[in-house]
């Protein structure tokens, strides 16, 4: 019997027990002779006490910290002075009869907790896990599942695997290829998603599937994007959009009530991505911190100030936004700042102003007095009060930009707003959007998604109009989960897929299965897809998903602790047909 306790679970009406005690070595000192151990499992530590004439003690000499022990002792009571409230087995100490090294650890590169560099944690991935915070994001990361399970069990969903090797399509990323050994020079792909097999399921029948599914996409990466990734897929049959955003957020509720005791409004804001875009800049808004974006276009109609007349004149816009008490922080230099940060997105640079003891402040108060006296009072800004201005051609660039110099201003001076839960959805995107690099429509969340039947009619000379059945669920600024309303009629899916540039020749090559499938009785259905590590890391205050997924790769795509990528024998490349081009 390696433990009749864990070293989390003793407390004061455990005095006088005998006990079998195992875990790690967390921290040894000695006093006067006596060594006092802090013994260390998944579940908490206990103070262990071996004295110079336990029968142990020898033991205890030659420990090293993360050794692993079993030990054998009774429990007392910690005199009242060394009591500690921080630990949940603080009023006790345990005095070893025996102890048994199960385990010897050498030097390790940094002790569990140790603030060290994160390739260093990912390399020695379960040193770091020991250290308690990627454990207890991985323990919440269990609740938060399991709460999921329950719910959609509760509402008849049925859990289902879909395949890990499947076809390649043109879904967005770019694949991940496995080759078959069996059939030479053809290829597998990891799933992108599992949407065409949830939607073949509905047309199945199984009427309301989900899965906790494995998703791999080859893409060029960000800090906090992984190559794989977990997601929460939902697809249901008969149903509106109402009825999947109903479902979800009783899910998400019922996941902030359970996990955090967090009680979140009944029901969730909408912005349609309109007002989104222009209340924020950004289809995935964070409004912790105010900051909204109004137009200001007819404040500079007339204007004589060179920068504003040019783009005005042209038909262009005006934007802005105020920062509430920010006028002591404000300067020329910061003003500077802020326009070398938006120029980068697109636009010539910001104008500013201030309001202090009631006056004006501004580089540019000279030439745009009038037009600051009118936006001060239009945006009711106050004394101590700043406001942020800037112009563009292309109200979606302009709004763009301003949304993300909105977000670093919040980030880096307002993070004290930055607490608690904002939750939304934002409905009603544009069904396509262009692509200048293929120089074709494609589409904004997926091709399978229904657009609004009107729309493809009444804007099919300008195909940017066409509205889509799709709708995003967002949370302090992140898109966790985005899902529509399918498409699950032959003739609307191959016409989508001529709106988006395939022939009929590549429709039916890439996803000839599915519209035979849509001929055999499918049923309209829609579904949502959350991403669980982003979900999670909300949940436990992460900024990276990193910091909730076990073995995470590195921001170039490597597993540091195995090395993967890595290369394989010359033996292994001839078995699948395959030469490689550059160094083997």
């Amino acid at each position: 019997m390696y433990r009749s306790h864990t070293c989390g679970e003793l407390t004061a009406k455990d005095v006088g027990k005998k006990v079998i005690l195992s875990g790690w070595v967390d921290r040894i000192r000695d006093l006067g002779g006596i060594k006092f151990i802090i013994l260390r499992d998944r579940y908490g530590k206990t103070q262990i006490v071996v004295t110079p004439d336990s029968k142990a003690y020898k033991t205890a000499e030659k420990l090293n910290r993360e050794d692993v022990v079993k030990i054998k002792g009774r429990v007392e009571k910690r005199p009242r002075d060394t009591i500690n409230p921080n630990m949940k087995t603080g009023e006790i100490e345990v005095f070893v009869d025996e102890m048994e090294v199960l385990s010897e650890a050498k030097l390790p590169p940094f002790y569990p907790g140790d603030n060290v560099r994160e390739e260093v944690r990912l390399k020695y991935r379960y040193l770091d896990i020991r250290g308690g915070r990627v454990l207890r994001n991985l323990e919440v990361r269990h609740k938060v599942t399991q709460v999921v399970r329950k719910y959609l069990d509760s509402h008849n969903f049925i859990e289902v695997e879909t395949p890990y090797l499947t076809k390649s399509t043109p879904e967005g990323a770019r694949d991940f290829l496995v080759p078959s050994r069996l059939k030479p020079g053809t290829f597998y792909a990891l799933p992108q998603s599992p949407q065409l097999f949830k939607q073949i399921l509905m047309v199945s029948g199984i009427d309301r599937y989900y899965q906790l599914a494995r998703c791999f996409r080859d893409e060029d990466l960000r800090a906090d994007r992984q190559p794989e990734f977990t997601q929460i897929d939902i697809e249901m049959s008969f149903v509106e959009r109402e009825d999947v955003i109903n479902l979800v957020e009783g899910m998400i509720e019922q996941v902030f009530k359970e996990v955090l005791g967090v009680e979140l409004p009944e029901k969730f804001d909408r912005l349609s991505y309109e007002e989104a875009m222009g209340k924020y800049g950004s289809d995935k808004p964070d409004r912790r911190f105010g900051m909204e974006l109004y137009d200001l276009t007819n404040h500079f109609k007339g204007t004589n100030f060179k920068i504003a007349k040019s783009v005005i004149d042209e038909g262009g816009y005006a934007k802005g936004f105020v920062i509430e008490n920010f006028a002591d922080k404000m300067s020329r230099r910061l003003g500077d700042e802020f326009s070398a940060y938006i120029r980068d997105l697109g636009l010539g640079g910001v104008v500013w102003f201030s309001i202090k003891g009631g006056e004006i402040n501004s580089p540019t108060k000279k030439h745009l007095q009038k037009e600051y006296e009118a936006i001060k009072e239009a945006l009711n800004a106050k004394d101590g009060d700043v406001v942020i201005i800037s112009f563009h051609k292309d109200w979606e660039v302009l709004s763009e930009a301003l949304g993300a110099l909105r977000l670093k201003i919040g980030k880096e001076y307002f993070k004290n707003r930055m607490k608690g839960f904002d939750v939304l959805w934002v409905v009603d995107f544009p069904f396509l959007e262009w692509d200048d690099e293929e120089d074709r429509w494609v589409a904004r969340h997926h091709p399978f998604t229904m657009p609004v039947l009107e729309d493809l009619e009444k804007h099919k000379d300008d195909p940017g109009k066409i509205k889509a059945l799709a709708y995003d669920i967002i949370i302090n600024g992140y898109e966790v989960g985005g899902g529509s309303i399918r498409i699950h009629n032959r003739e609307i899916q191959e016409k989508v897929f001529e709106l988006i540039g395939l022939t009929k020749e590549e429709a039916l090559e890439k996803f000839g299965f599915l519209l035979e499938a849509f001929e055999y009785g499918a049923p309209p259905h829609g579904g949502i897809a959350l991403g669980l590590d982003r979900l999670v890391a909300i949940i436990t205050g992460e900024e990276s998903i990193r910091e909730v997924i076990a073995f995470p790769k590195t921001a170039s795509g490597v597993c540091s602790l195995t090395g993967a990528p890595s290369k394989v024998e010359k033996r292994q490349l001839e078995e699948l047909h395959i030469k490689l081009e550059v160094g083997e």
